[in-house]
């Protein structure tokens, strides 16, 4: 009887002590949530979709219908008619990473309009109807390049805030190049300087790199040149 009471006293004491405030009673622990991936296969396909998304975000591109995409991978994978073929598909997706680099660019385009616009009012400066501009700095006697030939010159080349982003004179070797294998504003500029002359060109961006970046070259940079051309290579 004395254990038995004791017991009893003692369970009591426990259960008043549990319902005490400020002593809640602990409730059990969350079963683990099941695995969204289940296999090999579901992983895969989620990863091509984080890789696509992923890459295109790095492209500037915020504006996905996921449930067209869904349509397109569906159509191609279940071999039904898509809406369009693969060249119409990567025409669409040219002309629209074109659109999306070039409102990336815009504020870098427009300083190059508002340069090209204050250089152009300078007598020393020409401005041909593509949008090059040239100043001559040495008039040679030599004869100019077709865009058949090819050249051998100097370069230095910047943007239009005096960043340097090549320069064959710190590499100690001039460059040779034929005339279609070059920039637009190149091809265009070169052809108007006899061998022999030193031309400074300004390059707009359409006639550039565009609006993509390229190397050192943000997109949609104006480009300041100065060229001295030594040598045409006929038919080369």
């Amino acid at each position: 009887m004395k254990k038995t009471t004791l017991l009893c006293l003692g369970m009591a004491a426990m259960t008043v002590a549990m319902a005490q405030p400020g002593k809640p009673t602990p409730k059990p622990a969350p079963k683990p949530a099941a695995p969204l991936l289940k296999n090999l296969t579901d992983s895969a396909s989620y990863a091509i979709g984080l890789s696509v998304a992923n890459f295109y975000k790095q492209q500037g591109i915020k504006n996905i219908k996921a449930s067209l995409v869904t349509q397109g991978i569906n159509d191609v994978m279940g071999g039904k008619k898509t809406i369009f073929d693969e060249t119409v598909a990567n025409n669409v997706m040219n002309n629209y990473m074109s659109k999306v680099q070039e409102e990336k660019s815009k504020p870098r385009i427009d300083s190059g309009i508002a340069y090209c616009a204050k250089n152009k009012t300078r007598p020393e400066v020409k401005t041909t109807g593509s949008g090059l501009q040239y100043e001559v700095l040495i008039q040679g006697a030599g004869e100019k390049p077709t865009v058949k030939d090819s050249v051998t010159c100097h370069y230095r080349g910047t943007l239009i805030d005096g960043t340097p982003f090549d320069n064959s004179y710190d590499r100690g070797q001039p460059i040779t190049f034929a005339l279609t294998g070059v920039i637009p504003g190149w091809t265009e500029g070169l052809q108007l300087m006899p061998a022999g002359s030193k031309y400074k060109f300004v390059v707009p961006h359409n006639l550039g790199y565009g609006a993509f970046d390229y190397g050192p070259i943000p997109g949609g940079s104006t480009l300041l040149f100065e060229i001295e051309l030594l040598e045409v290579k006929k038919g080369q």
